[in-house]
């Protein structure tokens, strides 16, 4: 009898002296991506799971909140944490910082934010276009990196808007630089999370690049993700949104990439048992059961989406205090309602509308300045 094995339909993601069968990664989300989070994750399928940005200033003065955001569980490997940083001396103080405490295993370098605190400082999406202080900032993560092995990786997007493209620039740069992958946001700054991400600059710049390329923006399902790694030739994906209350599209994406045809279509009292363990994570991180829950809050419409569940019930699922109250009210719940199929492929999370481009005064005057602009490095934690 012949066995018929399912292909693989990509081949491992490397950085550095690790490699990921799934070459999949969580994009870092703010107060979303923590440790319970990741773990839940990181328990579906194969992949790097990054944790929430931190600022490198933040980092260096040893800000408290930071702290604890760039705790890692026992388990995690690699540790990835990604870092927003203006000033390249401050960046590359914050590195070594990492280097000699081992804080982390994999640094990933956020030049892809588009929120106005950030952009207005010349940080996120806006640094790019001054190209020279963009060369600095990753060239000396890399070489501060250097000496433990850590790889140092870029996330970008297309340009500040449509009409100051970066990304074919920055992505050269960062290659030369010693990025171990780049990673690209289909979309422009001014674009924030609205209209549809282009694909096609992902596949340009794959063919401009000989590291990895990994392509990111509108990947709601497994099957978005094989459609852009054959679309775009890209070599990995980075995952945000479509995963907000849904776990387990990191099974179905481990499935697709090795040729498996399984998808999770969880009914909804296995998204409660979710939900409570979630819960049940976040209290344990926190240490502290009404903070673990409230935080928890943010999810419940996520993970509800589309289940046949009243307004009232959702609403007080959503302002919960207690693990136990959480779960007096889940198991109110109709646990046999099956998988609503009518929310896949649909947006989750932020949807928001574009709009202009914060920036510092005259930002756009001179591209290969390399002079930061005043309070750039902010302190505070991040996220």
């Amino acid at each position: 009898m012949t066995v018929c094995h399912p292909r693989r339909v990509t081949s491992p993601l490397r950085f550095g002296r690790f490699a990921v069968d799934t070459p999949v990664v969580l994009a870092p989300m703010a107060g979303i991506t923590n440790v319970a989070f990741r773990q839940l994750c990181r328990e579906q399928g194969a992949g790097v799971y990054v944790c929430e940005m931190v600022m490198t200033r933040a980092l260096v003065e040893r800000n408290p909140k930071t702290l604890r955001m760039i705790a890692f569980a026992d388990d995690e490997r690699p540790r990835s944490l990604q870092l927003y940083g203006v000033d390249p001396e401050v960046t590359a103080a914050a590195v070594r910082r990492i280097v000699d405490e081992d804080l982390a295993d994999h640094i990933d370098m956020n030049f892809g934010c588009p929120v106005p605190r950030v952009t207005r400082k010349g940080g996120g999406a806006a640094l790019p276009w001054k190209r020279r202080l963009f060369d600095r900032i990753v060239s000396e993560a890399v070489r501060a990196a250097a000496p433990a092995g850590i790889p140092v990786t870029v996330k970008m997007r297309i340009g500040i808007d449509d009409e100051h493209q970066t990304y074919l620039d920055a992505g050269r740069i960062a290659e030369e630089a010693g990025a171990a992958w780049v990673a690209l946001h289909g979309r422009t700054a001014a674009q924030r999370y609205s209209g549809e991400a282009d694909w096609e600059a992902i596949a340009k710049l794959k063919q401009e690049l000989s590291v990895p390329v990994l392509g990111n923006g509108d990947i709601w399902e497994a099957e978005d993700a094989l459609d852009m790694m054959r679309q775009t030739g890209c070599d990995g994906v980075v995952i945000g949104r479509g995963c907000l209350g849904r776990p387990w599209l990191f099974a179905d994406l481990a499935a697709a990439f090795a040729g498996q045809p399984r998808r999770a279509r969880p009914a909804l009292g296995e998204v409660v048992a979710m939900m409570l363990r979630h819960a049940e994570l976040l209290v344990r991180w926190w240490g502290r059961e009404r903070e673990g829950v409230t935080d928890f809050r943010k999810h419940v419409a996520w993970y509800l989406k589309g289940f046949p569940v009243g307004s009232e019930l959702r609403r007080s699922m959503a302002m919960t205090s207690t693990l136990d109250e959480l779960a007096h009210l889940a198991h109110q719940l109709d646990f046999s309602a099956p998988f609503p199929e009518t929310v896949l492929g649909k947006p989750r999370g932020r949807t928001n509308s574009p709009g202009k481009v914060s920036l510092p005064y005259g930002w756009l005057d001179d591209r290969d300045s390399t002079v930061v602009p005043a309070g750039a490095e902010m302190d505070d934690s991040g996220g």
